[in-house]
């Protein structure tokens, strides 16, 4: 394949597609800066795609006193629930009291801060439950007798990347996928880089940047890349803390979550999952291997499942793990020795010299649009931009379930929303009408634009996927490849056999040919 070099210039070279870096994207984007961003994967490929899929507070901070970054993440809650009422819905968790762990009384009162930290607009507060009396207390040991249910948010976390980078596009920024940052030197207070844009293990392009400013946002990678901007200064010390999560066939019927107590200390989830499953985790291990394949090991397998059999009757084993997937948190180190209690708060740090950098260390899912916002705060007093931040009083796109702007009638509407939906394609499935309603928000239309019926979406390519769904995807969405969609943007790889991906894959290839 012959290789096409261009060349261009921006304010802003963000290099990275994980969370982060499509946020900050976003923010500058619409400020007016011009805007590269280039990730050498697919977008969220990473860390962004590997969480517990929550929108939190982040409760077991309490412990340790981190009530300024609960308070933030607490009003980033909210804040997010109102731009992308279709990526986050609110879920309530049941929390069991165990004897000899965590005291009654110090749940209780730790739940009530959670609960007063910060304005609650959209979530029920907490109350003290029987599992004799509650639903959620069937699937349970008969040892837990008691607990609390709290409310948080449950997230599509690489749809929110997805369409951070998308609104980052439609708002004029450039978004460059499986594009490689080859090479970056400072010349005369700005960044001479050159990228290489690979279609599957072809060189397709390469493009010479001059930017007026770099952003790492390469989350395990930031300490790496920043010694290639600083070679003359320290490399930031980050520590890599492995999280991976268990899929299972479902444990339970009922939409409440459960968090659960470790005796080492650790939390762990169990989330209802893509209706016919439950999701478990997270571990919290330190981890030095390659950061470009991880896996779940055998160890963490067990941890998990151990963990689960302590609290459910239905006994678990690693046989009964469908999926799993690892990520790996890059946590700014802050001397704490047990990976459990490291900051999960975020450290921007901005350098003059050799040129203006901004490096991007650490952070959580629930607060990327405020790190985001306060980077391009930095970034926009450097670059003379006077545009104030914006992004907390825009949607995200399909986010304007019944206001153009960020409402809770957004987020309170969203069920009517999808009965709408429903009625407008009835003759079209309604788990599809469903899954497309909470994936697109009102996005749906311009996917199911002139399908009038099932044979007018196209071919279905597999079970419950369509062309028209696929075309838009491909068009759109920054897709790929059959991973990009099955896995990251539809979530429909659970439900279907291994063949699927070779299927799509051969589709993606026909279409393109």
């Amino acid at each position: 394949m012959p290789t096409e070099t261009t060349q261009q210039r921006c304010d802003l070279l963000i290099v990275g597609g994980g969370v982060n870096g499509a946020g900050i994207a976003r923010d500058a984007a619409g400020r007016g800066l011009s805007v590269i961003l280039c990730e050498k994967d697919d977008l969220a490929s990473h860390t962004s795609s590997a969480s517990s899929k929550l929108i939190h507070g982040g409760l077991r901070y309490l412990e340790h006193y981190e009530f300024s970054l609960v308070r933030k993440a607490l009003i980033e809650r909210e804040n997010l629930m109102r731009i992308a009422p279709n990526l986050i819905a609110p879920i309530r968790f049941v929390m069991p009291h165990v004897k000899g762990l965590r005291p009654y009384y110090l749940l209780r009162a730790g739940l009530f801060l959670y609960d007063h930290l910060a304005r609650r607009e959209l979530l029920p507060a907490t109350k003290s439950i029987r599992f004799s009396e509650h639903e959620s207390g069937v699937c349970l040991q008969s040892h837990l007798q008691r607990g609390f249910e709290y409310a948080d948010g449950w997230v599509d976390d690489a749809r929110l990347v997805v369409l951070n980078a998308l609104d980052a596009k439609e708002r004029g920024a450039q978004i460059l996928t499986h594009t490689i940052c080859d090479k970056i030197q400072p010349c005369q207070g700005r960044w001479k880089a050159q990228l290489s844009q690979f279609i599957g293990t072809d060189r397709a392009q390469t493009l010479e940047i001059d930017a007026g400013m770099i952003v790492n946002a390469t989350g395990a990678w930031a300490a790496q890349f920043q010694s290639q901007l600083d070679v003359i200064g320290s490399r930031k010390k980050l520590r890599l803390i492995k999280g991976s999560h268990i899929i299972v066939k479902r444990l339970f019927t009922h939409q409440h979550a459960y968090l659960f107590q470790h005796p080492d200390g650790r939390i762990v989830f169990a989330i209802p999952y893509e209706s016919e499953f439950t999701l478990i985790g997270t571990t919290d291990f330190e981890y030095q291997g390659d950061l470009n394949h991880l896996t779940i090991s055998a160890q963490e397998v067990e941890y998990l499942c151990e963990l689960c059999n302590h609290y459910f009757q239905q006994q678990i084993s690693a046989a009964d793990v469908v999926h799993s997937y690892s990520g790996v948190r890059p946590l700014v180190d802050d001397g704490r020795t047990d990976a459990q209690s490291i900051t999960r708060d975020y450290r921007l740090e901005f350098l003059q010299d050799p040129a203006p950098a901004l490096h991007v260390f650490g952070g959580k899912i629930t607060t990327y649009r405020r790190l985001a916002e306060e980077a391009v705060n930095q970034i926009a007093a450097h670059l003379n931009c006077q545009a104030l931040a914006w992004t907390k009083n825009a949607c995200l796109p399909g986010g304007d379930i019944v206001s153009a702007l960020p409402s809770n009638q957004n987020v309170f509407g969203f069920s009517q929303f999808v009965d709408q939906c429903r009625q407008q394609y009835h003759c079209l499935p309604a788990e599809l009408v469903n899954r497309m309603a909470r994936a697109y928000g009102t996005r749906i239309h311009r996917v199911l634009a002139d399908c009038k019926d099932v044979a007018s979406m196209g071919e279905q390519v597999v079970p419950g996927l369509y062309a028209c769904e696929l075309a838009y995807l491909l068009d759109t969405e920054f897709a790929h490849s059959a991973q990009d969609i099955l896995w990251r943007r539809t979530k429909l790889g659970l439900h279907l056999p291994v063949t699927a991906v070779e299927i799509v894959d051969a589709w993606i290839k026909r279409r393109q040919a």
